[in-house]
């Protein structure tokens, strides 16, 4: 039987929690971690018409991109759609999933589905984040070393790029005395004791580092493991803002637009001057991304593509850059077919439903 919370945990190994803005309320956010899945409805948003198709179709349990709660609520009086969408979902015993901003943020995410969608190619994160790596160093005895850094790896250690069970290790002298309340492994107590150790040096995402540090003290002979671990200032390849790629060839400025339009199902585009001939490097990001544009610049894209530009931000391009503002819905509508491939590739055991409603609350008039 799968549960929600074996649901989440496979949500949260893609898109981990940690990598969400501050802002926001990615996770479980209405339902029992323990409850035994029937059925998936995936979707953009959570409305009450998204809820009566999970009724519909016998699912009780909703996976969606946008957090139907972003703010603390006080009381639940059915005022706003959000309050009734929860009410609903709680009536009807049907649990709310939200993988937002974290699933912006990672390679395989919202962005990579879109740069999918324009069939780019060599895609990589536009704004690669800092601060999300950390380094572990420590020692242990030259016989152990192999096995407690084969721990390591088998939780996610030494994940380079495209290279994993990454470390690096030199020999020397580890010398210690352990005192009459010590365990040791080797040696005796006030004695000073001299092993052949290895200092081994890993790297890891620093969400992961209470499951590292349980990892190394179990694995580790040693009744009080030597270690350091610091927080590095080095970029994350794997983690971060937008993406870039590159298409197969060159477009026509007014070709792209057309071709833009109907890759992503478009009804219009907002865009500034069409300020150079011809469209090959594209940097996109789902939803408000204006905060990108200086980095698309930086990266000599051709185009940015995002949504929700106002009026005056549209200056911004200054002739440098292409800027198409595509909408939020219709930027992040296929995050919806991402998650059910994920899901429908794992699980096998109950359906995972497209939904069907639309939840885009702009319409155009055409």
């Amino acid at each position: 039987m799968i549960t929600i919370k074996d649901i989440s945990h496979f949500l949260e190994s893609i898109a981990p929690l940690s990598y969400q803005e501050p802002y926001d309320n990615a996770g479980l956010i209405v339902g029992e971690p323990s409850s035994v899945v029937t059925n998936i409805l995936v979707s953009l948003d959570c409305t009450e018409e998204v809820v009566e198709e999970a009724i519909a179709n016998n699912c009780n349990l909703i996976v969606a991109h946008h957090p139907i709660v972003f703010k603390g609520l006080k009381k639940f009086n059915g005022r706003n759609y959000v309050e009734r969408t929860v009410i609903k979902a709680i009536k009807n015993d049907i649990a709310i999933y939200a993988t937002h901003t974290n699933l912006d943020h990672v390679v395989g995410g919202v962005n990579f589905m879109i740069a999918e969608r324009l069939g780019l190619q060599h895609v990589r994160i536009l704004a690669p984040k800092k601060d999300v790596l950390m380094k572990l160093v420590f020692f242990v005895p030259v016989e152990n070393a192999s096995t407690v850094i084969e721990a390591l790896h088998r939780v996610g250690v030494g994940q380079i790029g495209n290279y994993d069970r990454c470390s690096f290790s030199v020999q020397g002298i580890g010398s210690f005395r352990p005192n009459e309340a010590a365990n040791p492994f080797i040696g005796k107590a006030n004695e000073v004791e001299q092993v052949n150790e290895s200092r081994v040096e890993v790297i890891f995402p620093a969400y992961l580092e209470a499951t590292v540090m349980r990892t190394l003290n179990d694995a580790h002979p040693y009744e009080e493991v030597a270690h350091y671990l610091t927080l590095l200032q080095n970029t994350n390849q794997e983690v971060g803002a937008g993406a870039i790629g590159l298409l197969n060839e060159a477009l026509p400025a007014e070709e792209f637009l057309r071709y833009l339009k109907e890759k992503m199902q478009l009804s219009v585009i907002r865009h500034t001057t069409l300020c150079s001939p011809m469209v090959q490097r594209v940097a996109v990001c789902g939803g408000a991304g204006g905060f990108l544009l200086n980095d698309a610049i930086r990266q000599n894209a051709d185009v940015f593509i995002t949504a929700d530009y106002k009026y005056h931000e549209f200056f911004d391009a200054d002739g440098r850059i292409l800027i198409c503002d595509i909408g939020h819905y219709e930027s992040e509508v296929f995050t919806k077919e991402l998650l059910q491939r994920y899901l429908s590739k794992k699980f096998a055991n109950f359906a995972t439903i497209l939904s069907e409603t639309i939840t885009n609350p702009v319409n155009y008039y055409v």
